[in-house]
């Protein structure tokens, strides 16, 4: 029988499970709204210093594949698989999120919850609704962090901001995509193409890499029809034109 937490619980994943190879689902609803929901993986200072470890919907797994982005399944709006003995040792902790794509607030969601499973059970669970929010635009549900060993806390912290906020509080900041090119007039007489709608990707920035120049550019081959190689003449043929020399001569 899965274990109920209450928000602010706490408890060893040794003591729900004792696997490591684990799915974490997430339900999470509202009329009318769009959610997005990432795991961030952050270092023992609870920062964004990596990330390839932010895991949402454009870029859906880390390096190993130790956290992977699965979709919607078995009810779930959004699901995870976490392998933890795959982490690597500068992942201290896993927080799981969702936030609002566009208006609304997080007092308007159903009754949801985050879910983990281990081996085909449901050892864990922690059910919210929207009487906990008020105006946030996201919320951290859950976490997984190491402390001696992988725990698990139901967190329910909510951000009036967004996706914003929340990059902030974790040492990263959006980086919007630049907009689309405006779409070409279509010529007289053919039919209007209705363009795609644009998503813009919402990636993290941390911190700055090391600039790289660029190799240099080779200037390319050039053909000149002016110079072009002529086969030399073999010792026959150099032969040949010294008799008919001599024919010549008077």
């Amino acid at each position: 029988m899965a274990r109920e937490f209450q928000r602010g619980h706490k408890a060893k994943v040794g003591d729900l499970t004792a696997g490591t190879d684990l799915y974490v689902g997430v339900q999470i609803s509202a009329p009318g709204l769009t959610f997005d929901i990432s795991c961030f993986g952050l270092d023992a200072d609870e920062r964004l210093s990596d990330d390839q470890y932010f895991v949402f919907f454009n870029q859906p797994k880390s390096p190993e594949e130790s956290i992977q982005l699965l979709g919607a399944q078995s009810g779930d709006t959004e699901s995870f698989r976490v392998t933890l003995d795959r982490i690597p040792s500068h992942i201290r902790k896993l927080s799981f999120t969702a936030t609002i794509d566009g208006a609304g607030q997080m007092s308007q969601i159903d009754p949801g919850y985050v879910r983990i499973v281990a081996g085909g059970e449901e050892v864990a669970r922690y059910s919210f609704n929207g009487s906990e929010f008020s105006t946030e635009r996201a919320v951290m549900l859950g976490d997984f962090y190491f402390k001696d060993v992988w725990r698990f806390a139901a967190v329910g912290q909510g951000f009036d901001g967004g996706l914003e906020a929340l990059l902030k509080n974790f040492g990263g900041e959006v980086m919007e995509e630049e907009a689309p090119a405006a779409p070409q007039q279509p010529q007289s007489g053919a039919a209007p193409v209705s363009p795609r709608p644009h998503r813009p990707a919402r990636r993290p920035r941390s911190a700055p890499r090391p600039h790289r120049h660029p190799p240099p550019r080779r200037r390319p081959l050039r053909r000149d029809s002016r110079r072009r190689p002529h086969p030399r003449p073999g010792p026959g043929a150099r032969a040949e034109r010294a008799r008919g020399a001599d024919d010549r001569r008077p």
